[in-house]
């Protein structure tokens, strides 16, 4: 089985939907319930397996309860950590209660997802981890100082437990992507750009040397590939998919 945090949206729900296609039984944990039993009916809809849970990643007790009913079902080989928040604003411009919400969701709900599966992984001999970090974890982004400390503390946390639990046979990998074309990108140029969504979504596409955002399913086909048995060498690496933006600017 497979566990996706998340799973209702974006990243998330692509991982779930490609995970689901290659035949592993999916458990989608997620805020949002609703949605995530929608993202269930559309796997089941196309032949394969998956069940939703109600979870709040940055509540210990919220995970521990729903990752115990998962384990009920039978063991967890892989761990997908997907759920997130952004936000954006300079130092200056993000308050304490901004902070405190970004590293609730992002850096404690990752350690609270880590610390409820390592040890399930290490009584069944092994699994895959993978966390979803950003770009924003080691390149310079303007206005986003909390968002961009705590993919950087998912990177880091991805290294320490690559590291430890080598000897138990538990590899775990991290991907960071550049701008993704989720529904969060859309919503941020409605609220923000509004009568110019088109013009600023462009502006956005150019800023990659590629000249276009990601799609979530070609985030999803590396994040299959990173838990699948073919990468079984690969452990404790970040990974960027980013359309060359770290290294072909300028």
């Amino acid at each position: 089985m497979a566990i996706v945090t998340g799973g209702a949206s974006g990243i998330g729900r692509a991982i779930a939907q490609k995970f689901a296609c290659q035949g592993a039984i999916v458990c989608i944990l997620d805020l949002d319930h609703i949605t995530a039993h929608t993202v269930v009916e559309e796997i089941l809809k196309g032949g394969g397996e998956a069940k939703a849970y109600h979870c709040d990643v940055s509540s210990q007790d919220s995970v521990r309860a729903a990752f115990e009913k998962v384990f009920a079902e039978g063991p967890v080989r892989i761990l997908v950590n997907s759920a997130g928040i952004s936000h954006v604003g300079s130092l200056e411009k993000t308050c304490e209660q901004d902070f405190d919400k970004i590293y609730c969701v992002n850096v404690k709900g990752i350690y609270n997802c880590l610390y409820a599966a390592i040890e399930h992984m290490k009584t069944n001999r092994g699994g895959t981890i993978l966390n979803m970090s950003s770009i924003a974890a080691t390149a310079g982004l303007t206005d986003r100082f909390a968002y961009s400390m705590s993919k950087g503390a998912v990177v880091a946390m991805t290294y320490s437990v690559a590291k430890d639990y080598l000897p138990f046979h538990i590899r775990c990998n991290c991907i960071s992507p550049a701008r993704v074309h989720t529904p969060f990108v859309d919503g941020f140029l409605r609220r923000n750009y509004p009568g110019q969504e088109r013009e600023m979504f462009k502006k956005l596409e150019k800023s990659q040397p590629i000249g276009r955002m990601a799609a979530p399913e070609e985030v999803a086909s590396l994040a299959l590939f990173l838990c699948s048995d073919e990468a079984a060498f690969l452990t404790g690496v970040d990974y960027p998919i980013d359309g060359g933006f770290l290294h072909l600017r300028g």
